[in-house]
């Protein structure tokens, strides 16, 4: 069979050899549907410069719809908390063996795990012992916490894909090779077009264009959901003593969440004033003036949509104890993060009040022009858009070819 060699320089220097006919073979795995999202992307990205590329493993639905050979789906890795990891071990462990012994017999030109970290990083020191080149896609949190992980994760990874340009300095510094490839929401959510976004968020959800609303946005565990309303209560009915004509909407995570809420806005007496919604927090953000979020992801939608929003954030005293103890960033709200300056006003435990998560929401409706914040808001909106072709698929390809310098 005659096969084709094409001689790629990309913009970063790689040059990458395309081979028509013969096949490549990576093997992924992705743990959780956001993962599944994430590898559909990389592999139609891969597919793009490396027509014969073969990629197969564990996934979901969108990587099978990319071309992707699914030899076990997504829900064989579903796990959540403590407990129920350790009572599915034997399973995860058999799992793991079965895609060592499928990655050696292939053969696998590169591994990736896709998120889902406990498992994927266990499975590529598994896989790295066979000579294969690993790549972990969406870094573990080491630049926030128990960042003694950057020792185990230098012994089993080859190259590291970051989804925040922040995250590739600790790489750096202990020599793993580490790219940015920009997040999935930054790229799905629009750059221009919030306006409209916006009239047709309140059109759907029947509010009308004049009135003002405040998205609340508890978290979506259980835990989170029991620490925080308590508070966020306490902030709607400080604020409808000023604003009576305020409207409230909370999306809930999944049904058992939303009927966790909707007790406790009944018994709060402000069944009238919140709406509880099943799910879509994007368009609830969308359709609002100001956001009270929980940290995490939700901080960084609110960001990309323009929104103001205040963070708050509360443990139980145990855990907040032990958490602040290998907590190594000063800034929890992602926006404060990339930014490295306080756009999001951020209350973290005790200053978790009612009182306080009032003013400051008032503060913003009293600001809607913003233009400080909406600014860099846009800026790192352009920066998250990332290059997922240059900043990942050549990388990966030109690793897999045998390249030490990606």
């Amino acid at each position: 069979m005659l096969n084709l060699i094409d001689l790629r320089r990309t913009k970063n220097g790689l040059a990458v050899k395309m081979i028509a006919d013969e096949p490549v073979h990576y093997v992924m795995v992705a743990g959780e549907p956001s993962g599944d999202a994430l590898g559909a992307a990389l592999i139609k990205a891969i597919k793009r410069e490396q027509p014969n590329a073969v990629c197969s493993g564990i996934g979901g639905p969108k990587m099978k719809d990319a071309g992707f050979e699914a030899w076990f789906g997504i829900e064989v890795l579903s796990v959540n908390g403590f407990f129920e990891p350790l009572l599915k071990l034997p399973t995860l462990i058999r799992l793991l063996l079965s895609v060592r012994k499928r990655a050696k017999t292939l053969p696998t030109a590169a591994f990736v795990g896709i998120d889902f970290n406990f498992f994927n990083l266990l499975l590529a020191r598994q896989i790295k012992a066979l000579g294969i080149p690993t790549v972990h896609y969406v870094s573990p949190t080491v630049w926030a916490w128990r960042s003694g992980r950057i020792r185990s994760i230098k012994a089993r990874v080859d190259l590291m894909l970051t989804l925040y340009p922040f995250e590739t300095e600790i790489y750096k510094a202990h020599g793993i090779p580490v790219r940015f490839v920009g997040h999935p929401k930054a790229r799905s959510i629009g750059l221009e077009g919030h306006a409209d976004r916006d009239r047709a968020a309140r059109s759907s959800l029947d509010l009308e264009e004049t009135a003002q609303v405040v998205a609340l946005l508890p978290g979506s565990r259980r835990s989170e959901v029991a620490s925080m309303m308590p508070a966020y209560l306490e902030t709607v009915k400080a604020l409808l003593i000023r604003h009576p004509a305020l409207r409230f909407l909370i999306p809930a995570a999944t049904p058992e969440r939303g009927r966790e809420i909707s007790r406790a806005v009944e018994a709060a007496g402000l069944g009238q004033n919140i709406r509880v919604h099943d799910g879509e927090p994007l368009k609830i953000m969308a359709a609002s003036d100001v956001v009270l979020v929980n940290s995490g992801t939700a901080t960084l939608e609110a960001m990309l949509l323009r929104k103001p929003m205040v963070m708050a954030y509360r443990l139980s005293p145990l855990t907040y104890q032990i958490v602040s103890r290998l907590v190594t960033v000063s800034r929890f709200a992602l926006p404060n993060i990339l930014s490295q300056r306080p756009l999001v006003r951020e209350f973290i435990q005790n200053e978790v009040t009612g009182l306080n998560l009032a003013n400051a929401l008032e503060q913003l409706l009293n600001d809607q022009d913003g233009k400080d914040w909406k600014d860099e808001y846009q800026r790192l909106h352009e920066l998250l858009q990332g290059d997922l072709t240059d900043q990942a698929a050549r990388p990966i390809i030109a690793l897999a070819q045998g390249q030490t310098e990606v």
